[in-house]
């Protein structure tokens, strides 16, 4: 390790004073990037009990194996069933159990044409994230089966929850619940992130976004509704309250197809669906997609040259105080000596209700956010760190017996699937003196005669592989990788990026792999190169409380600087690096 030290110290000294010197300024005009906190995550832990990351990557691999796998046996086996109803595309789809059980599912019920795109979409974004080939697995492409979402019958001609509208009462959520209207089109371009190629998919894009366009359009700047009719392009309300961060999931879906079509009446719909959410006096964060507009803001920031100030937004996300759904945001809690802190669901709510799938979906806009904006880089890191470490107590292999409330059925599980949710005070029978954290799920309550065990929660625990691609863990216990390009979607090229928190209240040294080739490493919060010539095992620092945020690049590129950004080639690697001096 003396040899990397070596490279690290004059690597430092030679790309500052390179770096410096190119742009007629000293090494003391360099500042590093000030961070902005956020008041809910400084109150969670610096080191969340009890610790332990579970590895992610692995469990993602291990859930697609074992629920695409329609050879499994056991009580409640299979959990994938095939729907030939041929709804929307005369072909073959699937369906995916939502909870273990879930009486309202499976061929025998329903004909099978009750499914939802939360889980199946959910699970093929999943594996996808983990490397798996979902459009040729066991001989099947399920990539291509999730055509029939996109409902077509009901010239909505958006993908939803489900297949068609006569299967929504069963808890589909159409046509009353907006977030179940416009979140299966996020999880879809994440899907058709990895598969440009797959028939009818560029159609299907195109349609949403000019849906998504249009319903902009007409809505101009008012989302204060419960729904969108898509169909007749009205909005509507009903007993739900207004749930105005619509906009924020209509503006990551038109700036994604901005990205992947070029056509500039989507930059304008991204940015008018932004500007409606940021000029909201109220927090509306109802479900999941509040944090994708802190995202879009801050690519367009970065990307477009905007001064969108949304640091409101992230607020939203996180203090839990919205006028629409009361207390929904992020736990900051220790429940009996369990710390919480991190997860995601309403905070209030029977003193306090996690949910699995909202705590994996919030890391996919959150973590490649701070790469277009690195002043979030301590609080976002922070907050992982307590996220990853909460989250194992929804899986019945990691809690114990005694905070579950149907332990003895946890086998069925086959230890790939978590409860639904993670609960201070109990609601259901004959479980009220179980201790917080308590795991429970909701199935039960869906329909009558649901079995106690669809409190495991299927489709949540088919989002871990964004957890599964995002964190690492390194030579440091509480030290995490986390890679910001893993749910980057429809993005420029980009080297390898990074973020390491650093809990401890001392400077910790992390060892990470950098393969055979030689690297510069720069770090995007001291604005300068760590590090030249380097590979194999290189060793950094990071300082106590804080981040690095390192971009590996090819030892043999050239840096420039060009319109305020870090160039290495052609490759960004800083996008505000005139703000240095």
């Amino acid at each position: 390790m003396k040899l990397n030290r070596k490279y690290r110290v004059i690597g430092m000294v030679v790309s500052l004073f390179l770096i410096s010197c190119s742009n007629h300024n000293t090494l003391q005009d360099i500042k590093p990037v000030e961070q902005i906190q956020l008041a809910r995550v400084n109150a969670m832990p610096n080191l969340p009990t009890p610790f332990k990351i579970i590895n992610f990557n692995m469990l993602a691999k291990g859930f697609d194996s074992l629920v695409f796998d329609t050879t499994q046996t056991g009580e409640y086996w299979p959990l994938l069933w095939y729907d030939n109803s041929g709804k929307n595309f005369n072909q073959e789809t699937f369906g995916i159990y939502t909870a273990m059980g879930d009486l309202r599912q499976g061929l025998e019920h329903n004909d099978g044409i009750f499914h939802e795109s939360l889980a199946t979409i959910g699970a093929v974004l999943g594996a996808s994230l983990v490397g798996i080939d979902k459009s040729n697995q066991h001989d099947k492409n399920y990539v291509g089966m999730l055509k029939n979402y996109f409902n077509s019958d009901t010239e909505w001609n958006i993908v939803m929850n489900n297949t068609c509208p006569e299967v929504a009462l069963l808890g589909g959520g159409y046509a009353r619940d907006w977030w179940y209207d416009v979140y299966p089109n996020v999880l879809f371009y994440g899907v058709a992130n990895f598969y440009p190629e797959e028939e009818d998919f560029t159609f299907i894009m195109q349609s949403v976004a000019d849906k998504f366009y249009q319903s902009d359009s007409v809505i101009s700047g008012n989302y204060q509704h419960s729904y969108f009719d898509y169909a007749t392009l009205e909005p509507k309300d009903n007993w739900i309250c207004s749930q105005e961060d619509a906009a924020a999931g209509h503006a990551y879906v038109l700036y994604s197809a901005y990205q992947k079509f070029h056509n500039p009446k989507y930059l304008k719909g991204a940015k008018s669906s932004l500007e409606a959410l940021l000029a909201q006096n109220d927090n509306r964060f109802y479900e999941i997609l509040m944090p994708f507009g802190a995202y879009v803001a801050a690519r367009l920031n970065a990307e477009e040259g905007t001064n969108y100030d949304y640091n409101k937004i992230l607020e939203w996300t996180f203090n839990g105080t919205p006028d629409c759904r009361e207390g929904w945001g992020v736990l900051e809690d220790n429940w009996n000596g369990y710390d919480v802190s991190g997860l995601v669901g309403s905070t209030v709510d029977h003193g306090g209700f996690a949910f699995l799938m909202n705590t994996y979906d919030a890391m996919w806009p959150l973590v490649p956010m701070v790469r277009y904006d690195p002043r979030y880089a301590d609080a976002i890191g922070k907050w992982m760190l307590n996220a990853s470490n909460a989250i194992k107590f929804f899986y019945p292999y990691e809690i114990p017996d005694d905070h579950q409330t149907i332990p003895e059925f946890k086998h069925h599980t086959k230890g790939v699937i978590g409860y639904e949710g993670l609960i201070k005070k109990s609601h259901l029978k004959n479980t009220e003196n179980i201790e917080a954290p308590i795991a429970i799920g909701d199935g039960p309550n869906w329909v009558k005669g649901n079995p106690d065990v669809s409190q495991f929660s299927v489709y949540g625990s088919g989002h871990v592989g964004i957890a599964g691609a995002i964190v690492s863990r390194t030579n440091v216990e509480n030290i995490l990788q986390l890679n910001l390009l893993a749910t980057d979607f429809y993005r420029a090229e980009a080297y390898p990026s990074y973020l390491y928190y650093n809990p401890n209240d001392i400077i910790k040294e992390v060892q990470i792999d950098l393969g055979a080739q030689e690297t510069k490493v720069y770090d995007v919060l001291k604005r300068v190169f760590i590090a030249e010539n380097v590979k194999n095992t290189f060793a950094f620092q990071v300082d106590k409380q804080h981040s690095a945020l390192l971009v590996l690049v090819p030892q043999e590129s050239v840096v420039s600087e060009r319109d305020g950004s870090l160039f290495a080639d052609n490759v960004i690697i800083d996008y505000h690096y005139s703000n240095r001096k």
